[in-house]
């Protein structure tokens, strides 16, 4: 139990580091630091989260809950698909992440995972984590899938205020031809070559699941 309560504590550690750093320390820090000391700050901060949650989570018991069976697999099988084209997408053209250019990419009309939601990754991250809440395997993934849930929903809405702040208009501009939701009737139409680059990223890492924990995961627990 003592490994859980650790994982709890890092869990929440992660995300309120998360909030503090990213919202309301962040201009503060960044006159006292300047924008490389803070980005330096925030990884090794965030690294060290990251480290306490995967000592706890190997520590903490496997197992433990009756799971949800053939049921709970598939549908966690469906999730984690769109879960990586979202992730995947989000990683090009993508006007939330910190990089020079970012009004330029904000100013054009949304294309690719973007006509989904302008949050595509923090969305797959959502999805990642309810896949695995649905499976309702362990507490200790439960704690994990719940604080990555948390982390990317509501950060997503505290991002839009901050880059509303850092962007004005520019982003105001972007969440009026975005939506926060997901329209998923968009997504099979954010274009083939994702779709066929996430399926094989899908189909390598269900298969490094049963290496890495044992555990068939994806199409290839029916197989």
């Amino acid at each position: 139990m003592n490994a859980l309560i650790s994982l709890f504590a890092a869990s929440t550690a992660l995300v309120g580091t998360h909030f503090a750093l990213s919202h309301p320390l962040r201009a503060p820090l960044v006159r006292v630091l300047g924008t490389g000391g803070f980005a330096l700050l925030y990884s090794l901060v965030a690294l060290a989260c990251m480290i306490w949650m995967y000592l706890a989570f190997v520590a903490a018991p496997a197992g433990g809950l009756p799971g949800s069976g053939a049921v709970g697999w598939a549908i966690a099988t469906i999730l984690t698909l769109p879960a990586l084209v979202l992730f995947i997408g989000s990683l090009k053209g993508n006007p939330a992440l910190p990089a020079p250019g970012a009004e330029k990419l904000a100013a054009r009309d949304p294309a690719g995972v973007f006509t989904v939601t302008r949050h595509p990754m923090m969305w797959g991250f959502a999805l990642w984590g309810t896949a695995h809440l649905v499976l309702w395997w362990s507490w200790r993934t439960n704690i994990v899938a719940l604080a990555i849930l948390v982390l990317a929903l509501v950060g997503a809405r505290l991002q839009d205020r901050k880059k509303e702040a850092q962007m004005g208009g520019a982003w105001k501009g972007w969440e009026a031809r975005t939506s926060y939701w997901p329209r998923w009737r968009s997504l099979p139409r954010a274009g083939l070559l994702l779709w066929e680059i996430a399926i094989a990223a899908w189909l390598g890492i269900t298969w490094w699941h049963l290496a890495a924990e044992g555990i068939p995961a994806g199409l290839w627990r029916w197989l």
